[in-house]
């Protein structure tokens, strides 16, 4: 028999992690929220606030009230600082939805692309993990990221390939969307609080024996992304990104398939 819990469950859950999204953050929500009510499902959408220097948890909480909407759209907020792995953690781990989306709030991939990830999932079958991808044959790359950014991209998407998640060829798009049950089983195992948070999730579920698609998708590189204020900051994070995928190996070296794990996965909420 399903719980209250399960019957009041919303159909999607929305996880935007945001740090020093002031300035975009009520266009985000605002498509969003649009889009969602267009289809007629019941959703949440969860604000994580990696702690922003300006005021992107209170300008989502002002946005929520005055739109009449603040049982179905929160703000997270703490300090200091810990990364977009742990934002995203952070908001999965407390999501309600049958559905988890979590994507970047700048809306690179825009969010009717929900409904390709949606049709890629196949419960029965295992797959239960679906990511945007943009270097397939169907996406379409609306705005090209700068060459230094593409091509960098590229060296590192080699390496993930060849010691942590064979065939996928895209882990860093910002548009992943999980059934509930996997997204809890997946992210409460991670620990990664860096951007290779998303090559461990990866890694995590397939050695959970979870089926991981990609799916194409449009994209549009966005200007003002506020972790990268220089080439020579991305070219750091790139080098921490290639450490941690030497230790997302050694980390879950005794992940065993989730048809030998608990039947039900208890969240550790991260602090």
């Amino acid at each position: 028999m399903e719980t209250s819990r399960q019957l009041n469950r919303p159909d999607v859950s929305v996880v935007i992690p945001a740090y020093n999204e002031a300035t975009r953050l009520t266009r985000t929500l605002r498509a969003t929220v649009d889009y969602l009510r267009a289809r007629g499902l019941a959703f949440e959408v969860l604000v994580v606030d990696d702690g922003s220097a300006d005021a992107t948890a209170s300008i989502a909480q002002a946005w929520a009230r005055e739109n009449g909407l603040v049982d179905v759209v929160r703000a997270h907020r703490y300090e200091p600082n810990r990364g977009k792995g742990h934002a995203v953690r952070y908001g999965v781990l407390r999501a309600h939805g049958a559905r988890v989306l979590f994507m970047d709030a700048d809306l690179a991939t825009p969010i009717e692309e929900l409904e390709k990830l949606e049709a890629a999932l196949d419960p029965a079958a295992g797959v239960v993990y679906a990511i945007g991808s943009r270097p397939l044959k169907e996406s379409q790359l609306l705005v090209r990221q700068p060459w230094y950014r593409e091509l960098l991209g590229r060296s590192f998407n080699v390496v993930v390939r060849l010691l942590a998640a064979p065939g996928i060829y895209d882990t860093q798009c910002g548009f992943k969307l999980l059934t509930h049950d996997a997204a809890q089983a997946i992210f409460s195992r991670c620990e990664l609080d860096g951007f290779s948070f998303d090559v461990e999730a990866i890694f995590v579920a397939r050695r959970l024996g979870f089926t991981v698609v990609e799916v194409p998708v449009r994209w549009a590189h966005q200007e003002g992304t506020a972790a990268f204020a220089s080439k020579w900051a991305y070219l750091k994070a790139g080098l921490r990104m290639l450490n941690d995928v030497r230790r997302i190996r050694w980390i879950h070296r005794g992940l065993r398939p989730y048809s030998a794990a608990p039947a039900t996965a208890t969240p550790q909420h991260p602090a």
